[in-house]
């Protein structure tokens, strides 16, 4: 509940001023009673002293009243004279709603939006990053809410900021016209560049030349979000990504499982936080088990899986998976992670699953790992 604010307050002395005309009494008389100089109640009355407890305590036992009556008068009054004089309430309330609501500090480091001791100026700052809202509790303009992978139902702060940001930096973002049938073909193109990492560095190239912007956006703590796509407009694609799990065959389930959203028009944005672990959850909808299922074909083909599986058995050795993983044409990496979640062995073969992060980011529209993009909002 929120404290009770006067919307005025009076200085204890009227009240003591009433007090003595209602009992006849003078100044002097009263001072003589309290055992107190009658300049005293003179200023008291006056407003221009203060009640302190010593004195709070004589006007009681004289008047019949508490003593914390009289603490409660005085303290309601210095506060509200002050809460007139001081500025610094007002902008501190004002900061921290906004730093309680938005990620500030990261975004202020990330060199997103840059820092003023102006609790105005940086509120304004971060409204324009949030593409113009007028207020904290104003809804933002980007309908992100429309479906997402991962737990819970609504975007933390961070990952809210992080999906702004992929967003400002697309729309910078040259790309060629959007044809539907290139992006269709495009899965077999990448088929082709799965046998070997140094190939990842051709996906922001395939995907701008069928219209698609790749953004690459270096994740904030605890945002465990991976992956987004999303329509600037009709025919303007994007796909985000943070590249937090640096592993290869992180990288192209989550690659591919953006395009599926795309090529089936799901809708709205499409965030997905922890997709690798998530999508071996048992309740998924619809758009999640089709983007997930053409992402776990692309890497390794299930039946092709199950009748390795069913002819080498668990304990599989190093050699037949390199094996296996030579004649899909795949690099095993890609096998390995698979195997991984299949066989719940998650220190499988990992010397495999090889780092493609540093081979990306200097192809693909990149902010963060080292690089910024956009100037801080100013």
């Amino acid at each position: 509940m929120a404290d009770f604010v006067p919307a005025e307050a009076f200085p204890p002395g009227e009240f003591l001023k009433d007090e003595l005309e209602e009992r006849g009494w003078t100044q002097d008389e009263f001072a003589r009673l309290i055992g107190r100089p009658p300049r005293l109640v003179s200023e008291i009355i006056g407003g221009k002293r203060g009640i302190t407890p010593e004195v709070a305590i004589r006007f009681s036992a004289a008047l019949g009243t508490s003593a914390q009556f009289w603490m409660n008068l005085e303290t309601a009054y210095r506060l509200y004279e002050l809460s007139r004089s001081d500025p610094a309430p007002e902008r501190i309330a004002r900061e921290a709603a906004l730093r309680e609501t938005f990620p500030v500090r990261e975004m202020v480091k990330r060199g997103w939006v840059k820092e003023s001791a102006d609790a105005a100026v940086l509120e304004a700052r971060v409204f324009r990053f949030y593409g113009g809202i007028k207020s904290v509790s104003e809804a933002r303009q980007f309908p992100y809410a429309a479906r997402r992978t991962g737990r819970g139902t609504s975007l933390s702060p961070v990952q809210e900021a992080w999906l702004y940001r992929v967003k400002q930096i697309a729309e910078g973002t040259a790309a060629g016209p959007y044809v539907e049938r290139a992006l269709r073909e495009l899965p077999d193109r990448l088929s082709a560049l799965r046998s070997a990492p140094e190939e990842a560095r051709q996906v922001p190239r395939l995907l701008a030349k069928c219209g698609v912007r790749f953004v690459v956006v270096e994740p904030m703590p605890a945002s465990k979000i991976d992956g987004a796509c999303f329509w600037l407009s009709e025919h303007k694609p994007v796909i985000g990504m943070s590249l937090r799990v640096d592993r290869i065959d992180n990288f192209w389930f989550v690659l591919r499982h953006e395009i599926e959203h795309l090529l089936r028009r799901d809708g709205g944005v499409i965030i997905d936080s922890e997709l690798y672990d998530v999508a071996r959850a048992p309740e998924q909808s619809p758009e999640e088990v089709a983007a997930n299922s053409a992402a776990s074909e692309f890497a390794v083909p299930a039946a092709e899986l199950d009748l390795f599986l069913a002819r080498v058995g668990p304990a599989m050795s190093e050699e037949r998976v390199v094996q296996f993983a030579e004649r899909l044409g795949v690099h095993p990496g890609l096998v390995v992670g698979q195997l991984q979640w299949r066989l719940q062995r998650f220190n499988f073969l990992r010397k495999y699953l090889v780092r493609v992060r540093d081979i990306v980011i200097p192809e693909a529209m990149t902010d963060g790992y080292g690089s910024q993009l956009l100037e801080a909002v100013k």
